[in-house]
């Protein structure tokens, strides 16, 4: 009979989950068989080794005698303390030349009915309110115990008293020590769990104030939390199906191990880190959906798991080869003889090698393929249970396993995660090299053609659907044709993930960062003229691209691009994330990359800067002006060495052409500059680069040059699930805001000054008392808040939200100044951490003020923040792109012109234009000009070019005043039109010498 809430109250939420655990068939633990010495329970320990073990019981006790027990529990500390709680449940001890198994676990196959036996004898016990402790009397709501050894510690908390899962998490760092022997990492509790009835996190080590909890909820609508339960609380799912005996033992069978990593500090000292992984809610739940669905339909049938950044497809991998790897029918047959892992990352192929030893205990489980193709068939042929292969080898594998028909296999695919596209295309072509821009743009294409995600689906559709193969495709953007091939058909007849797991929710659960909180966009203007008497035709597109990256290559366009970069890094990005912030910058071409470096450097070292420096990223050797360039060549050592290299604090920044751009995790990443035209697929990958955390990382920018903020807005919705777009252009909003906000009379003028005088006092001149008033002019302000009107509430705290996020990121890239705005950006930003919290409340950004570095002498020209909108709206569907051949619109090259110039520049009036044409009459009347136009290179004839244009502006200053007014003062409309007026200059002047 379902429990009312009153009959809840009464009974508690502990007795409730308790009373559960026991009728599924745990034992109800007595806390006084609680040993604290050993962190034990010694009843319920030597009940199951007396039970399952007899004889060898009998054998330490003729050997110790009366001291027997506390023999075995000494030498069992020492093995727990030494070995860790997960290897001596997993593979027992040894006391005395007597082997003791500590745990039994449920056999893949179940033709060993002895094994079943005994494994049906384990003692799972629930406690509860245990005292742990020989130095206090503090007590834990609930352990969990297999066989008397401890393995999950909750705490428990019912919202009917006013407490929620955050006080647990508190309870854990302020009153549960890590010294306490039950708390200490790996010896004794593996996992600990703060629940309320609607959330639940989870960690592995508890570390006082610096603990890490991670949300083990289901998700909901896509988003994070746990969905309605009409047959009870929302985290039922935890003592219900989580912690159920088989779930449980299954878990610390074949789920928790110990991730070991060397790393290196600031100073560059490698050590080693420990991390007990145990899996994440999505992650449980995606494997065994996933080996549950093969159980039912057998071989053949293709999976796609779409988990986002953030989601550790490391692990998930790792876990469902594993289990593929053992999985029997229900004739106790193996269902793959083989599971092939297809992945360009060498951290999977260690981690698989690592985590499997643990679960299994033995080696030689997985094969690495890194020789040849030899290998990799006699691997196939041979039965071997894991291989891990290259993306590469993927055409291979799928015509030997073929061949294979009587065999049976599994292929994870993990995503392209090649930390260059030019590197798979390494075996096509060796040496890259371009003379001409035009031989570069075409080099550059037939590398992007390259796409390992391409080329799996034509290796496999090459053969067609094989019946003794199943793909279980690992990807967060898959694109149109991946769902097609892989996903799972759903009532509307199309494709959807057999698995989900979004980035909306990644980011919601705090595992990423949201790249496009913090978006501006630049516009480029320019004006191009013909320079022939005829007027071909060409396909418009072809035209319009080609003209585009002749403006894009300009040694001006770079020069300023370079310069607003390097000053914005300096200005803003190098103090992020404690000093050690990096950035990217994402160039459209490899010949793109190499001018860039030149610039970069160029002026740096013109500037004297010694807090920046470069790395470049380009595949081949680019040739531009007669000298070859290599990525090794110009940073000065070889291209592998180039990740390490970058996370050192030596470099700041990475310039890139199609490399770096997917599959690269550097947690330091901040900024990103875009001088690239994005769309679909890589504009989310590229700009995820930056979305990874690190301590200290609390946001990202990018600057994007090139791409408009609707376009990146659509490229990531079908990956993020319900979004909203707040695109700003006008700095001058705050205001209106402004007035919006004092409109509500939450808050009054002389409250808010009274605040900021206080709060920027002098540290040495605060006291005890002005910390209250803070306080109080704050709550003050929450009292009238919460006499407003429901939607009053919500729009003041929606528009007090706009105002710190546009304010806080104006500050970033405009030496934007005013003390009352910035008064009330620091007010509200303490105001809405006390408002009333509401159910999906956006979350609140500026924690830290740090205003005084954030300057940059350009203004911006958009802003673009994309965050959830509404938790109900679904995924958007994945549209598929129609396959008819796109017809070539040809265009007459004046119209392209023309219609570049209305796009990016400024129209002449027949003034204006009257006006070059006289100065180009002054040019040819310049004898001196002419002559060294006739003796010059282009580039030599420049310099003086330049000087003599500036004299003849100021010579005609009188005629059209307001034209040569804004030659002299826009620099960049300057140097655009000297550029349009040097190449016809010289080809004219060189045609008038006879």
């Amino acid at each position: 009979m379902a429990r009312t809430p009153e009959e809840l109250r009464e009974l508690g939420f502990e007795e409730y989950v308790e009373e559960h655990l026991i009728k599924s068939g745990y034992i109800k633990g007595n806390p006084d068989d609680y040993n604290k010495e050993f962190a034990l329970d010694t009843k319920l320990l030597f009940e199951f080794l007396e039970d399952t073990q007899p004889k060898k019981m009998e054998r330490l006790r003729e050997i110790y005698k009366d001291q027997y027990q506390f023999k075995v529990l000494s030498r069992l500390n020492r093995e727990l303390s030494n070995r860790g709680m997960i290897d001596v449940l997993r593979h027992g001890i040894k006391d005395y030349g007597v082997y003791l198994d500590l745990a039994y676990f449920k056999p893949v196959s179940k033709l060993n009915e002895e094994t079943v036996k005994l494994y049906e004898k384990n003692r799972i016990s629930v406690t509860r309110q245990v005292h742990y402790s020989t130095k206090n009397e503090n007590s834990i709501d609930m352990l969990i115990c297999v066989n008397g050894l401890p393995v999950v510690v909750l705490e428990l908390k019912n919202p009917f008293t006013g407490q929620t899962y955050e006080d647990a998490i508190m309870q854990y760092k302020k009153d549960r020590s890590p010294n306490e022997l039950l708390f200490q990492f790996k010896k004794r509790a593996i996992v600990f769990f703060a629940v309320d009835t609607q959330e639940v996190y989870m960690t592995t080590r508890l570390a006082g104030n610096n603990t890490t909890f991670l949300p083990f909820n289901k998700g909901c609508n896509g988003g994070k939390g746990n969905p309605d339960n009409p047959n009870g609380f929302k985290t039922a799912y935890l003592w219900e199906e989580i912690l159920q005996k088989d779930s449980l033992m299954d878990i610390l069978k074949r789920f928790v191990f110990i991730d070991v990593k060397e790393k290196k500090d600031i100073d560059g000292n490698t050590y080693t880190s420990e991390t007990v992984i145990f899996p994440r809610y999505h992650q449980l739940d995606a494997v065994r959906k996933l080996e549950a669905d093969v159980k039912g339909k057998g071989v053949g049938t293709n999976y796609l798991i779409q988990h986002s950044a953030g989601s550790g497809k490391t692990y998930t991998i790792s876990w469902l080869a594993h289990r593929l790897a053992n999985l029997h029918d229900d004739n106790d047959n193996p269902v793959f003889d083989s599971v092939v892992v297809i992945t360009d990352r060498i951290v999977l192929d260690r981690q698989l090698q690592d985590s499997i030893y643990q679960l299994e205990h033995r080696r030689g489980v997985v094969e690495k393929i890194d020789k040849d193709s030899n290998q990799l068939a006699e691997a196939l042929r041979s039965g071997t249970k894991i291989i891990v292969s290259t993306i590469q080898k993927f055409p291979f594998v799928i015509e030997k396993v073929g061949e294979l028909g009587k065999r049976k296999y599994a292929v994870i695919i993990d995503e392209a995660h090649s930390s260059s596209a030019g590197e798979n295309m390494a075996s096509l072509r060796e040496v890259l090299s371009a003379n001409t821009l035009e031989e570069a743009a075409k080099l550059d294409a037939e590398l992007e053609e390259y796409d390992p995600e391409e080329e799996i689906l034509k290796a496999i559709k090459k053969r067609g659907k094989q019946p003794n193969i199943s793909f279980f495709a690992f990807t967060a953007t898959p694109k149109a044709k991946t769902l097609e091939m892989f996903g799972t058909i759903g009532p509307d007849g199309l494709p959807h993930p057999f698995h989900l797991y979004s980035m909306r929710q990644a980011i919601e659960e705090g595992f990423i960062l949201d790249v496009l909180q913090n978006y501006v966009t630049y516009e480029t203007y320019f004006k191009l003229a013909k320079k022939i008497e005829d007027d071909p035709l060409f396909d418009r597109a072809k035209a319009t691209k080609a003209l585009t990256r002749y403006v894009s290559l300009h040694p001006h366009n770079i020069a300023q691009k370079t310069e607003i970069i390097v000053e914005h890094f300096r200005n803003v990005t190098k103090h992020k994330i404690g000093g050690r912030a990096k950035a990217m910058v994402v160039t459209s071409s490899r010949l793109h990359a190499v001018r860039y470096k030149l610039a970069f450097d160029e002026y740096i070292k013109k500037k004297g800067y010694k807090d920046i420096k470069t790395l470049v990223a380009f595949s081949g050797t680019v040739k531009d002006g007669g000298v070859d360039y290599k990525e090794s060549d110009m940073n000065g050592f070889k291209e592998s060495e180039l990740p390490e290299r970058f996370a050192t604090d030596e470099y700041q920044v990475l310039l890139v052409a199609d490399k770096y751009q997917t599959g690269f995790d550097q947690p330091l990443l901040h900024t990103m500059y875009v001088d690239k035209k994005l769309s679909g697929v890589k504009a989310v990958q590229t700009l995820s680069r930056l979305n990874r955390k690190c301590a200290g990382k609390d946001d990202t920018f990018i600057l994007d040059f090139v791409n408009k903020a609707e376009d990146i807005q659509e490229a990531f919705k079908p990956y993020y699930q319900a979004t909203i777009v707040e695109e700003v252009t006008e700095p001058n909003l705050l205001y209106d805001i402004e007035t919006q906000l004092h409109a509500y009379g939450v808050y009054l003028k002389e409250e808010l000054d009274k605040f900021t005088y206080i709060y920027f006092k002098p540290k040495d001149k605060k006291t005890s008392k002005d910390r209250a008033v803070l306080n109080h002019l704050i709550d003050i302000a929450v009292e009238r808040f919460k006499k407003l009107e429901e939607q009053r509430k919500q729009d003041f705290s929606s528009q007090a939200t706009k105002y710190i996020r546009l304010y806080s990121f104006i500050l970033q890239i405009t030496p934007f100044e005013d003390v009352e705005l910035h008064k009330l950006y620091v007010y509200l930003t303490y105001l809405l951490k006390k408002l009333p919290k509401e159910k999906g409340s956006t979350v609140h950004l500026a924690d830290e003020i740090a205003l005084e570095y954030y300057t940059t002498k350009k203004t911006f020209e958009g802003s673009i923040s994309l965050t959830p909108d509404d938790e109900n709206v679904p995924v958007t569907p994945v549209k598929f792109a129609g396959t008819g051949v796109k017809e070539e619109q040809e265009e007459y090259l004046s119209s392209i012109i023309e219609r570049l110039n209305k796009r990016f520049g400024t129209d002449f009036t027949k003034a204006d234009q009257l006006s070059v044409e006289q100065i180009k009459e002054d040019f040819a009347a310049d004898e001196d000009l002419v002559q060294k136009a006739k003796t010059n290179t282009i580039d030599d004839f420049r310099l003086a070019f330049e000087k003599v244009f500036i004299n003849k502006v100021i010579d005609r200053m009188d005629q059209n005043q307001a034209f040569f007014t804004r030659v002299l003062d826009d620099e960049q409309f300057r140097n655009a039109l000297m550029e349009y007026m040097l190449v016809e200059t010289y080809e004219k002047l060189n045609s008038m010498v006879k």
